[in-house]
C-alpha cells in the first residue's frame, strides 16, 4: 500500500510539473508575441495622421500595432520615428507609447525642443489623458492606484506590483460608462513607468481588453490592446505655450 501511494505521489508531482511546463511555454509564446519577437509583426500601412507642425514640435496619432522606435531585427525596422524621418529628416524621439497603443505622441524638430520637451516628462510637467476599455465594472466612479512598479525580470517585458524594490507610479481614473461586462474609462498617469496603465488596472481586478501581456480568457479575445493615448499638454518650446494635442479613440 506505502508504495502504490509513493507512486501515486511521484506521478501527481510529475503531472504538477508537466503542468507548470505547458503554462510557461505557453506564457512565453504570448510574451514573444507581444513584444513583436515573432516574425508576423505586420504593423499597419496607413498614412502618417498629423495632430500638429511647426518649425520645433511635430505631433502624430500613432496607430497600434506600430512600434514607435525599432525593434531588433530587420523585420522590426518599420515603425513610427522611421516613418516620420522620411518625411522629416531632422525629428528627434521625446517618449514612445507601447506598440500595441495607440494615441498622440510628440518629437522634437530641433536639438533644443528635444531637450525642452524631454525635461517636461522628466519633472512630471506634461499633462497626459487616456482612454481605456476595461474588463468588468469599475467601482467607484474615480480613483487613484498608488502602487510602486518593477519590471518582472523572469517573464520580461512584464511589469510588476513591487512594493520592496518598484518605483513609485501613480494612476488616477474616472469612469466614464459601464455594464457588467465592461467599463470604458478615462485615465490620468502622474508619473510614467512602463506598462503603467497596464499594470495598474490589472492590479485592480479590472484588466485592458486585448491586453496581450497580462489578458486572459475573454478579457484577451479583442482585435487590439483597448488603450488609446487621448490628449496631451506640454509647453511649446519656443513660445512657452501650453499646446493640447488631441486624438479620438478609434474604439
Amino acid at each position: 500500500m506505502r508504495a502504490c501511494l509513493h507512486i501515486c505521489e511521484r506521478m501527481e508531482r510529475r503531472c504538477a510539473n508537466a503542468r507548470e511546463i505547458v503554462k510557461a511555454l505557453a506564457q512565453m509564446q504570448r510574451i514573444c508575441q507581444a513584444v513583436g519577437m515573432s516574425s508576423d509583426y505586420s504593423p499597419p500601412q496607413d498614412p502618417l495622421v498629423i495632430l500638429h507642425d511647426d518649425a520645433e514640435i511635430l505631433a502624430v496619432d500613432k496607430p497600434a500595432g506600430l512600434l514607435s522606435v525599432p525593434g531588433k531585427g530587420e523585420h522590426l525596422a518599420d515603425c513610427l520615428i522611421a516613418r516620420v524621418q522620411a518625411v522629416w529628416p531632422q525629428a528627434l524621439l521625446v517618449h514612445r507609447l507601447d506598440r500595441d497603443t495607440s494615441g498622440v505622441i510628440v518629437f522634437g524638430l530641433t536639438p533644443h525642443a528635444q531637450r525642452f520637451l524631454s525635461k517636461q516628462f522628466e519633472l512630471r510637467a506634461t499633462r497626459k489623458t487616456y482612454v481605456a476599455r476595461v474588463h468588468g465594472r469599475l467601482s467607484p466612479k474615480t480613483g487613484r492606484v498608488d502602487l510602486p512598479l518593477a519590471v518582472d525580470w523572469p517573464n520580461r517585458p512584464r511589469q510588476q506590483v513591487d512594493h520592496e524594490n518598484g518605483k513609485p507610479a501613480i494612476t488616477d481614473w474616472r469612469v466614464l460608462r459601464d455594464s457588467a461586462d465592461e467599463t470604458r474609462v478615462r485615465l490620468m498617469p502622474q508619473t510614467g513607468r512602463s506598462h503603467q496603465l497596464r499594470v495598474h488596472m490589472l492590479a485592480l481586478g479590472h484588466v485592458i481588453l486585448g491586453d496581450p501581456l497580462y489578458a486572459t480568457g475573454e478579457a484577451l479575445d479583442h482585435p487590439r490592446l483597448m488603450l488609446h493615448s487621448e490628449e496631451l499638454r506640454i509647453k511649446h518650446p519656443d513660445s512657452g505655450k501650453m499646446m493640447r494635442f488631441r486624438a479620438a479613440a478609434p474604439f
